[in-house]
């Protein structure tokens, strides 16, 4: 029995042992990691996400339990020390991390460590417990502002000059030593002193709010103090102390960068309150370079906006020059594959790369300009339209020479040949008098001006063998050459190439195309020009004379010098001939402040070119001591030249309408258009009225003398038919005043710089003609003048002709109005007017229209005169009835005071056509004669119109 017993017990035990290894079975879990925050000061962790530990088990006894969280060294083995985990919730498996003291993020900021949880295994004594995988926890410490800022120095100091503004004169420094960005660092600083004239910025930087003077005050002292981003105050104030120097500043002083100019004002100083202070330094050479930059405007500056050919005119230059470049056209059409750019004037701009592109002038132009004595003038510009700043001439630059103008011309009974070139900085000119005797001769100059990249104008006066070189109307002599090496002699052929030049002879073929052929034909053409070109023109014969070649080239506008007179004792002044750069140079200070606000700028054009000029002024100073002389920079500004009133060209004194008899428009000289023209220019200006007492502003009219470049008049509608009308203008003036005309049907244009009263002269005299026997109404044309190359144009003034046709070859629809004894009746137009056309009034012809009015007017009077006739007659036989029946005398008589005769208008009209009365009466004639009672001696007709049954005209 006790045997069984044990036995049994033995069982129990190991059934109890089996169960209880099954009921630990997992292991806990938890997150991998972990990301947590502590306050500084602090020791909690808030963890993300929220530490919990799971297990399986639950919800078992103790296996399903956890019991504790073990922490162990992070990567870089510390934080282990610090922190601990404790359960909060056996049964959740809620935890909580904490340090085991308070952290201090200026020590570290940052903190890494590793966590395992573990279960309670079988039993209260944790047999056989299980731990989980070791999750990674990442504590950031948030910083508290707990420090404020420090400086760096407790004083400050600082010197400055006197009278100037300073970006920065001192810059103060306070520091922060808590660990975040945003308590660390200094958001504003601030001077706690009230009332000086100092200012600081966020960064330190102490300036100067107005310029100081040592005189009223030596040394500003101030505080400073300073804030963090969480609005600690600095524990301590800092002192800034500004010593305040007595200065002077050598310079120009009332320098003004923008100056203006209104149009019309003639000359205007530029500096009129510029001085120059040298601060008490002994200076024995002031020189001072006015520099004005118009290259960008024009051709170099501003000229007249006329055509180089108007120009010509202008300065009274000899006619006859031959444009060597005009503009494409059939006539000449040698520049049709040449490149175009826009040009400011009315002149061309010809392209030329280098390689592609020539001009071959025709030889009957070439033919033209044979002799040894001829002016070549030209506007000249390298490198093409986009030019880079120019720079010292290389070899590589200088390789080859650039050809402008390359000819060969017959000199009598020989031939004379010419190439103007340039090379690098050179201009030459290869002179050749006679290709079959004589040997070639050089003239080289050697010019800034031709490797400048800008525009200048050359003119090359040649009277073999003198030869006059005039660069921007300066005059320069050459450098000859007679020894030219082994040259072979030029063809004697008469020809001429722009932007390039031939090879011998032996080497040539045809041109195609007026172009250079490219690849292996290209070397048939040397020395291609790359550049622009503009105005070539050549006038053989006597040359040109100097003061016409200033004017050609003179600029409108430029600096100048006001009074040559109060010019003080030593000072010089000169100014270049373009007048863009004036020199002033003395020995005094006080003379040469004087002589700088004397300078001026002019613009002689009444409508200047709107725009910026730039405007520099560099000085240089000459001491006694070299090594401590006065430096000056250099002064930037701009002159502003205003918008000018614009011109109002008024065209008026021609009617709307202009009716004429068709005849007088088929007459030999036909109808002046405008006969009566006149044309007026006025400037309008605004005047201030608040001055005289007015509100509000007024414009006022200037009528002005001014030149027109050109006038159109061109047929609105279809263009003239050349073989039943034309426009006719008196070519004698036209070639008197020296202007171009082009004819055509769709208008006609004449060109030129004249004044008005020669443009009133030739309008006055254009002249429309007809053919005999156009049937035409009416005729509208438009009238447009125009001045500064088209920048101004006037009003358009419409004409409207009406051709007024007569009934025969006597009398026109105009006697019809002067005449009422001439009348129209409408039953007769069909056949009375057979084999004529009349004007229709819905066309816009206002004469006939007044004819058929007044003929319907005179048809109703006769209309009405007919009835009341009709009715004193039947008047006239109830009163003589009543008379012999003895009724009373005057009861009913008829009062014939007012009686008149009415003649039928038709008779003068009829008789004039041929008409006998034997024929138009035809019909039976009826004539009833009416006699008064009371006047029996005073005989009245009637005489009524009836119409029989062939519809003629009856007279009674």
């Amino acid at each position: 029995m006790d045997r069984m017993n044990f036995l049994s017990f033995l069982l129990l035990c190991l059934t109890s042992v089996a169960s209880g290894n099954k009921a630990n079975k997992h292991k806990p879990w938890i997150e991998t990691e972990y990301q947590g925050i502590v306050m500084e000061n602090d020791n909690t962790v808030l963890l993300n996400p929220p530490l919990f530990a799971l297990d399986k088990d639950a919800p078992l006894h103790y296996a399903g339990e956890i019991c504790g969280f073990r922490v162990h060294n992070g990567p870089s083995g510390s934080g282990s020390v610090q922190f601990e985990a404790v359960v909060l919730d056996r049964s959740t498996g809620e935890g909580l991390v904490r340090s085991k003291e308070p952290l201090d993020c200026e020590s570290q900021r940052e903190h890494s460590f590793t966590i395992q949880a573990y279960d309670c295994g079988e039993g209260p004594d944790g047999v056989n417990s299980k731990k989980s995988h070791k999750a990674t926890v990442h504590v950031r410490v948030n910083d508290v502002n707990e420090f404020s800022p420090v400086f760096v120095e407790r004083r400050y100091e600082a010197s400055v000059p006197e009278g100037r503004l300073f970006d920065r004169i001192v810059r103060v420094e306070a520091l922060d030593a808590d660990c975040s960005p945003q308590y660390s660092q200094i958001c504003f600083y601030d001077i706690i002193t009230p009332n000086v004239p100092f200012a600081i910025d966020n960064d330190g930087n102490i300036k100067n709010t107005e310029p100081l003077d040592s005189k009223r005050q030596r040394v500003h002292t101030f505080w400073v103090t300073a804030f963090d981003c969480g609005k600690n105050r600095a524990q301590a104030d800092t002192q800034v102390v500004v010593t305040v120097k007595p200065s002077c500043k050598p310079g120009w002083i009332g320098w003004t960068k923008r100056v203006e100019y209104t149009p019309g004002s003639g000359s205007v100083p530029l500096f009129p309150s510029l001085h120059l202070e040298t601060c008490e330094e002994t200076v024995w050479n002031i020189q001072a370079t006015v520099e004005l930059q118009t290259g960008h405007i024009g051709k170099g500056c501003d000229r007249d906006s006329y055509s180089d050919r108007s120009v010509r005119r202008l300065c009274g230059a000899v006619r006859g020059e031959v444009d060597l470049l005009p503009p494409p056209s059939p006539a000449a059409n040698w520049t049709a594959a040449l490149p175009t750019l826009p040009s400011s004037d009315s002149s061309l701009v010809f392209s030329f790369n280098g390689s592609s592109h020539v001009a071959a002038v025709p030889e009957p132009v070439v033919a033209a300009l044979s002799g040894d004595h001829f002016t070549l003038q030209l506007w000249m510009r390298r490198g093409g339209a986009s030019v880079q700043p120019a720079t010292a001439p290389t070899r590589a630059n200088r390789k080859e020479e650039e050809t402008i103008v390359c000819s060969t011309v017959r000199n009598d009974d020989s031939f004379s040949h010419y190439s103007l070139s340039v090379h690098g900085c050179r201009l030459s000119l290869f002179y050749w008098p006679d290709v079959s005797a004589a040997r070639p001769v050089k003239f080289l100059w050697k010019l800034e001006q031709v490797c400048d990249s800008e525009w200048h104008h050359l003119s090359l006066s040649v009277q073999f063998p003198s030869v006059t070189l005039y660069v921007d109307g300066v005059t320069f002599d050459p450098a000859l050459i007679h020894d030219n090496g082994a040259i072979p002699n030029p063809a004697p052929l008469q020809r001429m190439f722009i932007g390039a030049c031939w090879e011998p002879e032996e080497k040539q073929k045809e041109i195609l195309n007026n172009t250079i052929p490219e690849g292996k034909d290209s070397v048939r053409y040397v020395g291609g020009y790359h550049g622009l070109l503009s105005g070539v023109t050549i006038r053989p014969g006597s040359v040109e004379p100097h003061s016409v070649v200033e004017c050609l080239y003179a600029c409108r506008e430029g600096l100048d010098f006001g009074d040559l007179e109060t010019l003080g004792s030593g000072m010089k002044v000169h100014v270049n001939p373009s007048q863009s750069v004036l020199v002033l140079e003395g020995d005094d200070i006080e003379s040469f402040n004087r002589a700088v606000q004397q300078v001026t700028y002019r613009n002689s054009l009444r409508f200047a070119t709107p725009g910026v000029r730039p405007l520099k002024l560099t000085t240089s100073l000459r001491c006694f001591s070299e090594e401590s002389c006065l430096s000056l920079k250099q002064l930037e500004g701009y002159l502003v030249v205003l918008q000018p009133d614009a011109p109002q060209i008024s065209l008026s004194g021609v009617g709307p309408h202009l009716a004429r008899p068709a005849p007088e428009f088929e007459g030999p000289r036909g109808v002046p258009l405008f006969p009566e023209l006149r044309i007026v220019c006025s400037l309008s200006h605004a005047v201030n009225t608040a001055a005289q007492g007015m509100e509000g502003g007024a414009l006022m009219s200037d009528a002005v003398a001014h030149t027109l470049d050109g006038c159109e008049v061109q047929p609105l509608g279809e263009e003239l038919n050349p073989e039943r009308e034309e426009l006719l203008v008196d070519m004698d003036v036209v070639r008197e005043r020296g202007l171009e005309i082009i004819n055509t049907t769709a208008y006609i244009a004449i060109t030129g710089a004249e004044s008005i009263s020669v443009y009133e002269d030739v309008l006055r005299s254009v002249r429309y003609r007809l053919a005999k026997g156009s049937a035409r109404f009416e005729r509208r044309f438009r009238l447009s003048c125009s001045e500064m190359n088209g920048r101004y144009t006037s009003n358009e003034l419409t004409l409207e002709v009406n051709f007024l046709h007569s009934l025969d070859s006597l009398y026109h629809p105009s006697h019809l109005l002067a005449s009422q004894q001439q009348f129209l009746h409408p039953s007769h137009h069909a056949g009375e007017l057979s084999g004529h056309t009349l004007p229709n009034p819905h066309r816009n012809s206002v004469v006939p229209g007044a004819a058929t009015i007044i003929i319907m007017v005179c048809v109703g009077f006769l209309v009405v005169m007919v009835i009341l006739g009709v009715f004193r007659i039947r008047s006239i036989h109830r009163r003589g009835e009543g008379a012999r029946s003895g009724a009373k005398e005057g009861s009913s008589q008829w009062d014939d005071s007012a009686l008149t005769i009415i003649v039928n208008p038709m008779e003068s009209y009829e008789s004039r056509m041929g008409i006998s009365a034997d024929t138009e009466g035809e019909g039976e004639e009826d004539e009833e004669v009416a006699e008064s009672p009371d006047d029996a001696g005073d005989d009245q007709r009637i005489i009524i119109k009836k119409e029989g049954r062939d519809g003629n005209a009856r007279r009674y």
